[in-house]
């Protein structure tokens, strides 16, 4: 064969291998999955998909009057197993590449979310970015079970509502499947998951009229963090607590914060920036920690009778802001080195990080080093904006 033949013809032989997509999946047969929830029932895994009904996410005019989501649910000996036996009730196979959230049950999470995370890291339809969430005091399923306002899809809803929280008011955090592992498996810092409480009516939750009513009869909220030891559930973080933790790893983007004024009255600040500093130490020979916290705030709001106008009352508002954070970080500190032994701050990776043949002898026995461990904190608030006016109308109407 001549030689000016042989590279057309090698073209075309490799067309005709790589045309095609061999494992194409038309979307008319898959059941989109944006909300799982994993509970255990018994010796059984519960599972809870939160499946797409396309017709009425894509209809403009309200589509037939149908629910824009369908929640299936099978128990399982595994959850690979309560997976599949999802097709007993959706006529689609369950794809999961478009998961937004994780839900797993209080119960669950108590007793170990070990065998839910290998689930999670060998299925190769699932990406990383969705959020994980623990259900408070209820089941996952019920949780997924919930209409929300707003939002047509109630997982879309809850992902775009944990991210806002972060970002705007601190007490929570959005860890997804690869940060969880990351946690879990690291030598001195223990994992952390934003809990979520279902409040008020339960039944009228899951109906859909609870989104066609101003004042929804059920809704979802997010409340504070979930503490882990190891792969379990040992306790809840009171809101102070959780921006306590959001504070000390460097994820407070912004926040508010009250203070009380010298001659009575409030004024609240809003967080604009938060830089922390953690370094391990020895100290009479024995670990600690030395925490530096930077924070940059803008006067947000003034009901009381102060003026701003004058360096020296800047000066101590800073000074006041500056003992607010230290008072409740400190106790949050102590409170969970005291109830619960599980260093979620990284406080090990620090002592880890400077004084790696110290961290050899007690490594293994950090969650007693971790209760007593002495933490120092040094807080500087600095403000920078005090808003389109200096002195607050009130006192100028009270003068």
């Amino acid at each position: 064969m001549s030689r000016k033949w042989l590279l057309p013809l090698l073209l075309v032989v490799m067309l005709a291998l790589v045309t095609g997509c061999w494992n194409r999946r038309e979307l008319n047969t898959l059941g989109i999955a944006v909300g799982v929830g994993i509970d255990k029932a018994g010796d059984q895994f519960e599972v809870s998909a939160q499946v797409v009904d396309p017709d009425e996410v894509a209809s403009k005019q309200g589509g037939g009057g149908r629910s824009p989501v369908v929640l299936y649910d099978a128990r399982g000996a595994s959850i690979f197993e309560a997976m599949r036996k999802m097709t007993k009730q959706s006529p689609r196979k369950i794809y999961l590449s478009h998961v937004r959230i994780l839900v797993i049950g209080e119960s669950l999470a108590r007793e170990g979310i070990a065998d839910v995370l290998d689930f999670l890291s060998r299925d190769h339809e699932l990406r990383t970015d969705f959020f994980i969430i623990v259900a408070k005091h209820t089941k996952a399923k019920n949780i997924l079970n919930v209409m929300t306002p707003m939002e047509k899809i109630p997982a879309v809803s809850l992902f775009n509502s944990l991210e806002s929280s972060e970002k705007a008011w601190a007490p929570t955090r959005n860890t997804n499947l690869n940060e969880l592992m990351s946690d879990l498996t690291s030598e001195g810092k223990q994992a952390i998951l934003t809990g979520i409480e279902l409040k008020g009516d339960k039944e009228a939750a899951g109906n859909k009229k609870n989104v066609e009513e101003i004042d929804s009869s059920g809704r979802l909220q997010y409340t504070g963090l979930a503490a882990f030891k190891g792969d379990k559930l040992v306790g809840w973080l009171s809101e102070l607590e959780s921006k306590t933790y959001n504070y000390l790893t460097g994820h407070v983007k912004s926040t508010v914060g009250i203070l009380k004024c010298p001659n009575g009255g409030s004024i609240a600040l809003e967080v604009i920036r938060s830089k922390q500093t953690i370094k391990g130490k020895l100290e009479n020979g024995k670990p600690s920690i030395d925490v530096k916290l930077r924070i940059e705030a803008n006067v947000a709001e003034v009901a009381c009778r102060i003026d701003l106008t004058k360096t020296p009352t800047i000066e101590e508002i800073e000074q006041l802001a500056n003992q607010r954070l230290q008072s409740f970080i400190e106790a949050s500190v102590k409170k969970i080195q005291k109830k619960y032994k599980a260093d979620i701050f990284g406080f090990g990776q620090a002592i880890h990080r400077s004084e790696p043949k110290l961290w050899k002898q007690i490594g293994k026995e950090w969650d007693a080093y971790f209760a007593k461990l002495p933490v120092n904190v040094k807080v500087d608030v600095n403000i920078r904006r005090l808003g389109t006016v200096n002195n607050s109308f009130i006192q100028e109407m009270k003068e």
